[in-house]
């Protein structure tokens, strides 16, 4: 475990969905009329490649992920061009980890032999529940089969696999949840994220929920899933080694997740895309254009950047105990002493002593009873 990587991760960020989820926030276009402005794209992506690549110098490559959107409906040799360029600046070991997002339809796992061979390493598959009236409901635009039939082709051509599954749906049981895992556990998956269904405003789950379309789920039933989760999973041998994330050993791990956690320096590129990065001397925060003209046209005019912010050291702080509080590891106590923060007094040692947060050999980290109220926790550690 390393608290300062060497060097800097990559994403990238590919905007593209063949349909928008009720409730997503992330920066996406429906791809559909969009093929023209691929290619544009793409090569936009390199050259704001090579031009970070610049300002931060050859250190060795950490990582590369491909986020969304959806990376799946990248052409292979797009995903390859990248992959290649990235190689080509940094120096990278031979097992560099290469994740890319997919979506289990019939027609996106028909890429699946062309995106191993373009590089990709590791494959998280989006199938978010096995149950087609949940897909229906949460705007899938695949079937219980698709997934079934996509997890068994990525098995062929990936080693490493991972899952994202939602739960909290309406009318969802504890015992319906857990089928899923067990599920996800049976086909071999090294690597489970289940997220809670969370409703974002500006959704349309957000903008249904405010109407009283539907109601989610109670926080009891709620805690009820979360700790169903934390049992099945940790029975197979999974560690929750970040909030919602689990992983079968060390090994299972995200390296690009936990770079990022851990205060790592990554390149963002790609339309709407966040980066951090340490230019002489100071940790600043990029974020791209979120149009994919106005990425382009930028990336074509040496100005990628929508926004670019030194963070001072206190925010640079901040914003480690925010990721690292995430996961098993937790953060150095010297980072909260950055914040004049003490375990013998204060809001640090009131947490401690309600068994938040727990303090071993040199870090804090939160606690089994800590975790799953974490947001609480952090915003009474830090207002």
């Amino acid at each position: 475990m390393t608290d300062t990587p060497d060097g800097p991760a990559l994403y990238v960020h590919w905007p593209y969905c063949a349909r928008i989820c009720p409730y997503c926030d992330f920066n996406v276009v429906r791809a559909r009329g969009r093929e023209g402005e691929m290619a544009g794209l793409v090569a936009a992506l390199l050259d704001d490649l090579e031009a970070q690549a610049a300002l931060v110098g050859p250190r060795r490559l950490v990582s590369i992920f491909f986020g969304g959107g959806t990376p799946s409906l990248m052409a292979p040799e797009a995903v390859a061009a990248v992959v290649d360029r990235a190689r080509a600046l940094f120096p990278a070991s031979n097992d560099l980890e290469v994740t890319l997002e997919a979506n289990p339809t019939d027609a996106e796992a028909q890429r699946f032999a062309g995106l191993a061979a373009a590089g990709v390493t590791r494959l998280s598959l989006g199938v978010q529940s096995l149950d087609d009236a949940a897909l229906k409901f949460l705007g899938r635009n695949h079937s219980g089969a698709e997934a079934r039939r996509a997890v068994a082709l990525a098995a062929r051509h990936f080693d490493r696999l991972s899952i994202d599954l939602i739960y909290a749906r309406p009318g969802q049981t504890v015992s319906d949840w857990t089928g899923e895992l067990v599920w996800a556990l049976e086909s071999g998956f090294e690597h489970i994220s289940p997220y809670q269904l969370t409703i974002e405003s500006g959704t349309a789950f957000g903008r249904a929920v405010a109407r009283g379309v539907w109601t989610p789920p109670d926080d009891d039933l709620a805690a009820d899933l979360y700790e169903a989760t934390q049992s099945v999973l940790g029975q197979a041998g999974f560690e929750a080694y970040e909030v919602s994330n689990h992983a079968r050993g060390v090994s299972a791990r995200s390296v690009h997740n936990l770079h990022v956690w851990r205060g790592g320096d990554y390149l963002g590129i790609g339309p709407g895309a966040h980066g951090r990065l340490t230019l002489d001397g100071v940790r600043t925060a990029t974020v791209a254009h979120r149009a994919v003209a106005d990425y382009v046209a930028g990336v074509g005019a040496g100005m990628p950047w929508a926004e670019q912010s030194a963070l001072s050291p206190v925010e640079a702080a901040e914003e480690k105990v925010l990721l690292g509080l995430r996961t098993v590891e937790g953060v150095p106590l010297a980072v909260l002493a950055e914040l004049q923060m003490s375990p013998d007094g204060g809001r640090l040692a009131d947490l401690i002593a309600d068994d938040f947060l727990t303090l071993s050999d040199g870090r804090v980290a939160a606690t089994a009873r800590g975790r799953p109220v974490l947001d609480g926790v952090l915003k009474a550690l830090l207002t």
